[in-house]
């Protein structure tokens, strides 16, 4: 049983990963980054994609969770840990974007934690449809 909720969590969690780095792209794509000052131009490729799905299927573990069952405040709850781990730790430390990846924009926190909410509304949605 912990297994297989483990299974659609990281599955919940890919998907999720799937059509929000999709989203992501196509913001980028059609003009909204530069509208909202945010450098954000991720070119669709595999080598872009894949990390992304594996560490959305990563993340979709917090699905096994005892969060909220309200739709909507659960994918919010979900979303920060995932939001914040990128913004206060990734961007800082790993890519050298500055606290918050200010360098990128000043939007760029709220643009962050929009990608990260539709992926976590998605993985929510996702699990609802497959019985978890």
């Amino acid at each position: 049983m912990h297994l297989r909720r483990l299974s659609l969590s990281f599955t919940a969690g890919l998907v999720g990963a799937l059509l929000a780095s999709l989203a992501l792209w196509a913001s980028a794509r059609y003009g909204l980054n530069t509208r909202l000052h945010v450098a954000i131009a991720p070119v669709l490729s595999a080598d872009w994609l894949y990390p992304r799905l594996v560490i959305g299927g990563l993340w979709g573990t917090l699905l096994m969770l005892p969060v909220s069952r309200n739709f909507f405040l659960r994918g919010l709850l979900l979303s920060l840990p995932p939001a914040l781990v990128q913004l206060l730790w990734i961007f800082p430390y790993q890519s050298g974007l500055g606290w918050l990846g200010l360098e990128l924009g000043l939007l760029t926190p709220a643009y962050i934690w929009a990608h990260w909410l539709i992926w976590a509304w998605i993985a929510v949605l996702w699990a609802r449809l497959t019985g978890q």
